[in-house]
């Protein structure tokens, strides 16, 4: 998994894909990403697409002026929102409906940390971006 903390931006594959957004004009990727996993069952969603699909719900929470991670891996999420426009009302709602399924007890990231000593830890971030997302 790569994982260093619990943090939506504490793995190897979240802080790669923040660099992408260093080119990024718009939501796009972020609503192309989160709407990848909308239609799918947890249990086919490999641990790496749960985890990005977590940090960009993350970065939707960053747009919202509700992060719950603001350290230096989140430095290129801080730049994109500094330069687009607010997440639309539908994107919030996208990424509150992705964050279920990727973060779903059923997916294979949850079993991951389920099998480790920060289950409860990782557990609580995603209600931390749950939270930021629901708050309007």
């Amino acid at each position: 998994m790569g994982a260093w903390s619990a943090d939506p931006f504490g793995n190897d594959s979240a802080a790669d894909w923040a660099w992408e957004l260093d080119d990024a004009t718009d939501w796009t990727s972020v609503q192309e990403l989160l709407t990848s996993v909308l239609d799918k069952n947890p249990e086919d969603i490999d641990d790496d697409t749960s985890t990005l699909v977590i940090a960009a719900a993350e970065a939707v929470a960053h747009g919202l002026g509700r992060p719950t991670q603001s350290d230096t891996y989140t430095e290129s999420v801080q730049a994109f929102v500094k330069r687009v426009p607010a997440p639309t009302a539908d994107l919030i709602t996208t990424a509150a409906q992705a964050l279920d399924v990727a973060a779903s007890p059923r997916g294979d990231l949850a079993e991951l940390w389920a099998d480790s000593d920060s289950g409860q830890e990782w557990e609580a971030v995603v209600a931390q971006v749950r939270a930021a997302l629901s708050h309007r």
